[in-house]
């Protein structure tokens, strides 16, 4: 395994995920449903890859957001990436 996949494959540390809690408040209660969800079952095993790929999915508005936690819509572009699938597929279960 390469440096930057072992990388991506740490578990974040707490201040990065205190930071990333943070990022992730919305302004759509639905979301934060989800997004609170998601972190009390993942909170403890979220690696640097997951990570990015919710930062990633944080950078949409709060409706997009909600199409694609509820499956309206699925990334496109730039967001079709393997760590905002994966993310995303979790968010999804947790609902």
């Amino acid at each position: 395994m390469t440096a930057s996949a072992v990388e991506n494959t740490a578990l974040i540390d707490e201040r990065a995920l205190s930071k990333l809690r943070w990022r992730c408040r919305r302004g759509l209660l639905e979301n934060d449903l989800f997004i609170e969800r998601f972190f009390d079952r993942y909170a403890s095993s979220l690696t640097e890859a997951q990570a990015e790929g919710l930062r990633l999915l944080m950078d949409l508005s709060d409706n997009d957001l909600l199409d694609l936690f509820l499956r309206r819509k699925e990334p496109e572009g730039e967001l079709m990436r393997p760590d905002v699938a994966e993310v995303l597929s979790l968010l999804r279960v947790t609902a």
